[in-house]
């Protein structure tokens, strides 16, 4: 859901063209105390605020900061911005939010593998080291064997080489 914060006369038809060019649900409201409402009850995707709005009500734009959560601020001035740019400006946010959030991911994923990879490697090497004990329980034995082929597991699971 897209949240669209504007007292201009315009929002309604740019309310259109955004969900038009989103797919995604238009709430439109006129004044930052009403958007601070839907904020708190609601999760939006992004928020679109008329520059206007934010510099004719200077303390409730603090609260829309602190409410905004996830979402993408989009700042547009409508005084200048016709729907068409204002959906590239809300597009061209939406792909900066989705590419920083997969480039993220692989930075956490390789972050992860990192770690992982060493605590493996080690718990592998214990195993091996622990089954060449001459005097080793067969029950011990299986254990270990087991311990062994579940950090394999891991290691598969992490693509990581041998």
């Amino acid at each position: 859901m897209i949240l669209l914060i504007t007292p201009s006369a315009r929002g309604q038809d740019c309310a259109e063209a955004l969900q038009a060019a989103s797919n995604d649900t238009v709430q439109v409201v006129s004044s930052l105390r009403q958007a601070a409402t839907q904020l708190r009850t609601q999760e939006y995707v992004a928020v679109v605020m008329d520059q206007l709005a934010l510099e004719t009500e200077p303390d409730d734009s603090e609260v829309i900061m602190q409410h905004i959560g996830a979402a993408i601020p989009v700042y547009v001035n409508f005084a200048i911005s016709g729907s068409e740019r204002i959906v590239r400006e809300l597009r061209a946010a939406l792909y900066r939010r989705q590419k920083e959030a997969r480039l993220a991911r692989q930075w956490a994923e390789q972050s992860l593998r990192g770690e992982l990879n060493g605590t493996v490697t080690a718990l592998l090497l214990s195993c091996e080291m622990a089954l060449q004990v001459s005097s080793l329980p067969s029950t011990a034995e299986a254990k270990i064997r087991a311990a062994c082929e579940l950090a394999q597991e891991i290691r598969n699971k992490l693509s990581i080489p041998a």
